[in-house]
């Protein structure tokens, strides 16, 4: 039976909210989406036709809630998948939450789009950088292949002229209009450090009693004591800010550290 990326999307939010929930019924996709109730109760009915054995509606309630039969059509199962719906800005009749308001780091819309094609089409560019290191507008002509997300901010990963190396940018620290320099001499195929995987292994602190060591363990849901991220080689450093491990430094309080880096001389080379 075919369905459009919009039911697909309408049929999973209702699924999601069933299992989760343990109850949706037409009002939720009537909400979350402007149908209008005999738009909904059709894509209920497509939904019972695909996953019969999922759902009974409970005629007390007025709701479809999940059976013991239940398998998931358009959700993985996982609370992570839940918690992301949660997060979403527009989702309707949502449980409380709170989230941080984190500060933008402001790109201008033109400089955007500059950066946009010359990924898309393998283009240099002529921009102004400015970094801690040098906090003066220096000219640098790059060949950007990817984007970066590292939790707080972006980066511009590229191939810089100036430096004769692949590097990132953040991207909120380029100054002026980026200008379109003919075609790119080099491209993310070449750069090794975005081409390398690289598996980052955590253990809770040594230092920790045992019982505390079994919570940081479910915390992240260690599998035999370590956590095992894989990621790009020149990711590896923001992971690490992300988790708040300073390579450099072991925090004196094992409770503040909480974990650790296990196989750190395997990674010491992608680190700055």
């Amino acid at each position: 039976m075919d369905i459009s990326e919009a039911q697909r999307q309408r049929l999973y939010t209702f699924e999601l909210v069933a299992f989760w929930e343990g109850a949706a019924n037409s009002s939720l996709l009537v909400k979350h989406f402007g149908l209008s109730r005999q738009q909904a109760s059709k894509d209920i009915k497509h939904y019972l036709v695909l996953a019969p054995q999922n759902l009974t509606y409970n005629t007390h309630r007025k709701c479809h809630q999940p059976t013991p039969d239940f398998k998931p059509v358009f959700i993985s199962g996982s609370a992570e998948q839940y918690l992301a719906w949660l997060a979403e800005p527009l989702t309707a009749e949502k449980l409380p939450i709170a989230s941080l308001s984190l500060p933008a780091r402001g790109v201008p819309a033109s400089f955007m789009r500059a950066v946009v094609q010359a990924i898309r089409h393998n283009q240099r560019l002529e921009v102004d950088y400015v970094s801690l290191t040098n906090p003066s507008r220096q000219g640098r002509v790059i060949a950007p292949h990817a984007l970066v997300q590292t939790g707080l901010r972006w980066h511009l990963r590229a191939w810089c002229e100036h430096k004769k190396q692949f590097r990132d940018f953040v991207l909120s620290r380029f100054r002026g209009e980026a200008v379109l320099s003919g075609g790119a001499t080099h491209s993310a195929a070449q750069d090794d450090a975005w081409n390398t995987s690289v598996t980052v292994n955590f253990a809770p602190d040594p230092r920790l009693t045992t019982e505390k060591r079994g919570v940081i363990e479910c915390d992240y849901q260690m599998q035999d004591g370590q956590l095992k991220l894989t990621t790009r080689a020149c990711l590896v450093h923001y992971l690490l800010q992300e988790m708040r491990i300073n390579p450099k430094v072991l925090d004196a309080v094992p409770e503040a550290q909480q974990i650790v880096i296990v196989n750190l001389s395997d990674i010491k080379e992608w680190l700055f």
